[in-house]
């Protein structure tokens, strides 16, 4: 039996533009007020696997979901993810969005279906990510919890 992985929630800002940065993920707007709704696995000076929210009413976008090259295929993106989820539920959001242009297949393996932009709320659309951060060719994708 494996023991059950420690998700923590705020890691330290430089540590997690570092893991973000080394990724090749967006870190321009990450502030510390942004990381309120952030986790991550591993230290506070190393941390493994990271994932935010952005929560809008009963919208969220998740964003910044990365996982260490040093320990993918163990299953904690699918484990942070599911920990994001839960705490969206638990803030009384009710869809999530996201964009990526690498994890679609990945996604839709979580439940999460890909729209058009078109259909993105408001409070999505307003986002720096959706707004000018992630390409246009980016995937747009929802789950409904």
């Amino acid at each position: 039996m494996t023991e059950p992985l420690m998700i923590r929630g705020r890691p330290p800002r430089s540590t997690a533009v570092a893991l973000l940065q080394a990724q090749g993920l967006p870190v321009s707007d990450i502030t510390d007020e942004h990381l309120e709704h952030f986790f991550f696995i591993g230290s506070d000076g190393s941390p493994t696997g990271l994932v935010g929210l952005e929560i809008y009413g009963t919208d969220a976008l998740l964003r910044s979901l990365v996982v260490g090259d040093n320990v993918r295929r163990k299953g904690l993106g699918s484990e942070l993810v599911q920990h994001a989820e839960q705490y969206a539920a638990s803030k009384s959001v009710r869809s999530i969005y996201l964009l990526t242009t690498t994890a679609e297949a990945f996604f839709k393996r979580l439940g999460y279906e890909r729209i058009d932009r078109s259909q993105a709320p408001p409070s999505i659309e307003r986002t720096r990510e959706f707004a000018s951060l992630c390409p246009a060719s980016s995937a747009f994708m929802v789950k409904c919890l």
